[in-house]
């Protein structure tokens, strides 16, 4: 898809009419996980995304109290909760998990999104049921693409959407398209979307920030159909990145490539619920260097990574009487893993041999689940669960580039690391127990505890190189630091404890307030200690370590505070409303005292909402903190605190809509607190600078339903 195709998007959008449409049968949702939400639990809509902002579904989830994100690819940031990140989180796409297949996570869950096709993005901060996922320490991040629509009885629905956007600040620009075509018993639905970016500039004097640029398109194409039996689901697609600069790494992203097909079946019965869920996804994954990093006119540095997963998950809901529902479910995911590094010709160092990282790693979890909900009284909701995952690990030998005395280093790790035991089978127990109160309509109180345990990623547990180069080129944390792997690693353990208190006024339209302190002590945290400080070609010492996973206590805890008020409403000048939100958290390492990595400084949102008719305004304020408790260990950098203005409208007419943004109004300069090192403009400049936030960016967007 490209300019052109861009063009005849915006072409449609000029022809869509809503005379077209026809008013879509959807069918009622089959809740098998909870019946009652978590008081923890955010949900953002398709408009609260706001495809004209980002096209990075994680870096827009930091609008949740509590959810931050640390930056990455222009589409892949990593979404952090309440300090706790990556593959501590249970992230789903239409109840399905995605494993990364990049040695940096370049190619992270939320990364095969795009908010112009997300129908809704819900994510429990908090404790949640065991039902919610295992294999997880974190919170939840569940995000669902449009439900299934049919058309009324004896009636055919031609129904869809189209959407443009514009991005002054790296001349960004996209579209998406979605159209269904139904019965009343079968329902087709095709979904697409591209996106398209150059660099952009940081605020005030940062100028360009190298390594920014990005390309996507994804497509998807979805069957339904309503029977007796119940709704039965397909769906299949297809994510083609050719290019993802990534400025806090050594490596971009220059070819990204995976396919997906998910079924489902959800039925409803005299005895119960059930939905079951099978999902299998493939993915072919290459890193190099893009032009800002030298390009690859040498030959470069390839890396290839090829991922295979395929699972299910079987979820079943039993009412045994008014008071008491019973949950049990399984749910069995494999994932198959090849990493490996193809020689250069002519170099010295990345030959003759290609360089083996990971050789077909297997990892497999079969996890199960029993919970129960008792509704003792209108005001009282208790849920307690138990779950077990077994994990089962292995991997085949692995190969240095050679064994000369350049790569002496990663041949003798090789030698060691086919010498061990690399079998490894995890039997993990958690639980989790919730009560919910609400005294009245306008008070609510819930109360939640939680173990949760979580096994080590292949990269954690498998990355085995020894040498300068072979271990920077592991690790996705945007230091700039090398990682290596260890065997001896144990599963991660959190018990967590967390609170949340609601109130509000009396009403629809009143005042509300929540506050949601929240602790969690994590035994065998998997975190880094130093091996050796990196230096230069002069033996002179750099700012960057190499580094070893090992297993150390950890403990979080913190505050989430969010709130409304309204201000004024009348027909004339329609409604306005004040929203806050705020959240101070700290991350520390209970075996060195230290600060952890990539924890979120005290932070807060306040913004002025004004509708009237088919207007929507709204003035923001963004204020963070100074970062100033860091990881010592990996070099974290310290970063001035600052205050963004954000200012959008839109306004709807009929089935369209058009949208006008500015971010950064007053073109702040900043560097991102959990942005790492720009390491794009290191190379180019030989200046070591944190990653320098967007600079102000005019985005407009249309959008039109048919």
């Amino acid at each position: 898809m490209s300019r052109t195709s861009f063009a005849a998007l915006a072409a449609a959008l000029a022809v869509a009419t809503p005379a077209a449409a026809q008013e879509p049968t959807a069918l009622p949702d089959i809740d098998v996980d909870s019946s009652i939400a978590p008081a923890s639990a955010e949900t953002l809509s398709k408009d609260d995304l706001g495809a004209t902002r980002s096209s990075d579904t994680g870096a827009l989830l930091s609008r949740i109290p509590g959810v931050s994100a640390y930056g990455a690819g222009g589409f892949s940031s990593l979404p952090t909760i309440r300090g706790l990140n990556g593959p501590r989180l249970s992230i789903r796409i239409d109840g399905a998990p995605i494993d990364s297949a990049c040695p940096n996570d370049m190619n992270p869950p939320l990364s095969y999104t795009d908010p112009q096709t997300i129908d809704a993005v819900s994510v429990i901060t908090g404790v949640s049921p065991v039902s919610m996922g295992g294999d997880s320490i974190g919170g939840v991040i569940s995000v669902e693409t449009a439900t299934p629509r049919f058309a009324a009885a004896g009636q055919t629905l031609v129904t869809g959407e189209v959407s443009t956007f514009y991005r002054s600040n790296g001349d960004g620009f996209g579209g998406a398209a979605s159209l269904t075509i139904a019965g009343d018993k079968t329902s087709f639905t095709y979904d697409g979307s591209f996106t398209q970016s150059d660099n952009y500039k940081g605020g005030g004097k940062d100028g360009t920030v190298r390594s920014t640029e990005y390309k996507k398109t994804d497509h998807a194409l979805g069957f339904a159909a309503d029977t007796d039996a119940g709704l039965f689901t397909l769906k299949g697609g297809y994510h083609f990145s050719p290019y993802e600069g990534f400025p806090n790494q050594y490596m971009d992203m220059t070819s990204n490539r995976s396919w997906f097909l998910n079924g489902g079946w959800k039925g409803t019965f005299d005895w119960g619920d059930i939905d079951l869920r099978g999902y299998w996804r493939d993915t072919d994954h290459r890193m190099n260097f893009l032009a800002d990093k030298g390009g690859t006119a040498s030959g470069g540095m390839p890396m290839n990574t090829e991922v295979h997963t395929i699972g299910y998950t079987l979820k079943t809901e039993l009412p045994l009487n008014a008071r008491d529902t019973l949950r049990v479910g399984s749910e069995f995911h494999h994932q198959w893993l090849d990493d490996y590094w193809p020689p250069v010709a002519g170099s010295m160092m990345m030959g003759p041999n290609t360089y083996i990282n990971v050789n077909a790693s297997k990892r497999d979890r079969l996890g199960s689940f029993a919970e129960w909900e008792a509704k003792w009284s209108p005001a009282l909701t208790t849920t307690i669960g138990v779950r077990n995952d077994q994990v089962w690990m292995n991997t085949g030998e692995v190969q240095a580039y050679s064994t000369s005395m350049m790569n002496m280093a990663d041949a003798m790790a090789a030698m060691a690391f086919n010498a061990a035991d690399r079998k490894r089978h995890d039997s993990n127990w958690g639980w989790s127990a919730i009560a919910r109160y609400a005294a009245s309509d306008r008070a609510a109180l819930e109360i939640g505890y939680a173990r949760k345990v979580r096994s080590p990623n292949v990269y954690e547990r498998y990355s085995w190189g020894r040498g300068s180069m072979s271990s920077r080129m592991i690790g996705w944390y945007g230091d700039g630091n090398g990682y290596v792997g260890n065997l001896a690693l144990k599963p991660e353990t959190a018990d967590t404890l967390s609170a949340a208190l609601s109130l509000k006024g009396e009403g629809a339209e009143s005042w509300s307030l929540k506050i949601a302190p929240h602790y969690t002590r994590v035994d065998d945290y998997i975190d880094a200690v130093k091996l050796q400080d990196f230096t230069d070609m002069m033996g002179m010492p750099t700012p960057f370590a190499q580094l070893q996973f090992v297993n150390q206590d950890a403990e979080f805890y913190g505050i989430d505070v969010s709130g409304e008020l309204p201000l004024w409403a009348s027909s004339a000048a329609g409604k306005v409303k004040l929203t806050a939100s705020a959240s101070w958290l700290r991350g520390k390492n209970r075996d060195d005292g230290g600060s952890l990595y990539h924890q979120m400084p005290l932070n807060a949102r306040i913004g002025i909402e004004h509708a009237l008719g088919g207007w929507e305004n709204l003035i923001e304020v963004e204020l963070i903190d100074d970062k100033t408790r860091v990881d010592a260990t990996r070099n974290e950098p310290v970063t001035d605190g600052y205050a963004l203005v954000n200012i959008s409208t839109g306004y709807r007419f009929g089935s369209y809509r058009i949208s006008l943004d500015v971010q950064n109004l007053f073109d702040t300069g900043y560097d991102l607190p959990l942005g790492g090192k720009s390491l794009g403009d290191y190379d180019a400049t030989g200046s070591l600078r944190p990653v320098p936030g967007r600079g102000r960016s005019v985005n407009v967007g249309l959008s039109a339903a048919f």
